[in-house]
């Protein structure tokens, strides 16, 4: 007999109205053979060929089995427990099986993390101002924006530089002082290096902060304080707008040089980020800030800080973003014989 791909092109045939002496011509054979083909069912046998079943396979039986409901509990009261931890244990109760099965259990049952409440820290109308940097690149350089953002009313300030120091630092917060027109009791940064020399909270210790930069906090009256490492949640009122400027203001814009993107920044804070509807306060910044934050923060002081060890960054870049070149100073030149009569030597 044919094989399968034979027997359906001659059923296919067949039942186009070919005829049987026409089939037994072409194939060979008599047109007896062909009769007795369709009765004995051989050009429709592949129709009743029943699927084959397969049948579930019987579990596998692995050294692990017997220590699987001690996985699973210890799991259940501490979900936290890693495979080798448990393998520690279940050794000492008589496992002597790979580490490669128990961890490919321990993913599977480990029950799912519980995710922590997100917990909203919010202050009261004057206290605490949030701090941070955000890099960005332009077609002529890197800049730093420094942000600055009022906790209660969400009211913003940022200011672009050529560098993230303690001198910038300085500069742009004393320029959001005047932008808000007063100071907020405290600061909130994020382990600033300019602020935060080092931080041993985590082994029982303090902040150690930075001197200069206490000194110009004693200047401007207000405190500065650090998140925790690990915690920068409770630094979000700041890193919020910073998505927010890199998406509304900077992505999608081309920008010439320094003094354009300065100038389109401000026009930003006033006409866009300080006027628009807040997601969480659901008040306009600027509203909510002159009817309830601004009486309440701290009055300027007289004059800026003047810092003894630090210089003052510049603010105002070429149109091109590059520093001013300094002015050249013009030294007299003098023979050797005028420098001898200056030390009274020979004449």
């Amino acid at each position: 007999m044919f094989g399968r791909e034979t027997r359906m092109l001659l059923r296919h045939y067949l039942e186009q109205g070919t005829s049987k002496s026409e089939l037994a011509r072409q194939l060979g054979v008599s047109r007896d053979t062909i009769h007795r083909w369709i009765r004995d069912g051989e050009l429709d046998r592949d129709l009743e060929v029943d699927e084959v079943r397969y049948g579930p396979r019987p579990p596998v039986v692995t050294k692990l089995d017997r220590y699987k409901s001690i996985i699973e509990a210890r799991l259940a009261t501490y979900p936290e427990l890693s495979a080798v931890r448990l393998l520690e244990e279940i050794r000492a109760a008589g496992y002597d099986g790979g580490y490669s099965q128990l961890k490919a259990f321990v993913r599977r049952v480990r029950p799912l993390p519980v995710p922590e409440p997100v917990i909203r820290f919010e202050t009261p109308a004057g206290h605490q101002a949030q701090v941070d940097f955000a890099r960005f690149r332009f077609a002529w350089g890197v800049r730093y924006a420094l942000l600055v953002v009022l906790g209660y009313s969400r009211l913003l300030w940022c200011r672009f530089y050529p560098r993230q120091d303690m001198a910038t630092l300085m500069d742009g917060l004393e320029d959001a002082f005047r932008y808000f027109g007063g100071v907020p009791q405290e600061l909130l940064f994020d382990q600033m290096r300019a602020v935060i020399t080092r931080d041993l909270r985590l082994e029982g210790g303090a902040l150690v902060r930075n001197a200069e930069f206490l000194r110009f906090a004693g200047h401007w009256h207000f405190t500065p304080r650090a998140c925790r490492p690990y915690r920068a949640q409770t630094k979000g009122k700041v890193e919020r707008p910073v998505r927010y400027l890199r998406g509304n203001f900077v992505y999608g814009r081309t920008f010439l040089h320094d003094a354009e993107l300065d100038h389109q920044r401000q026009l930003w804070l006033d006409r866009v980020a300080n006027v628009r509807l807040h997601g969480t306060t659901r008040e306009r910044p600027r509203i909510r800030f002159d009817r309830e934050e601004r009486f309440l923060l701290q009055p300027l002081a007289a004059r800026g800080y003047t810092s003894l060890v630090l210089d003052r960054p510049s603010v105002s870049p070429s149109p091109r973003g590059h520093v001013q070149p300094r002015a050249m100073v013009t030294v007299e030149k003098r023979s050797l014989t005028a420098y001898a009569r200056l030390v009274g030597g020979v004449a």
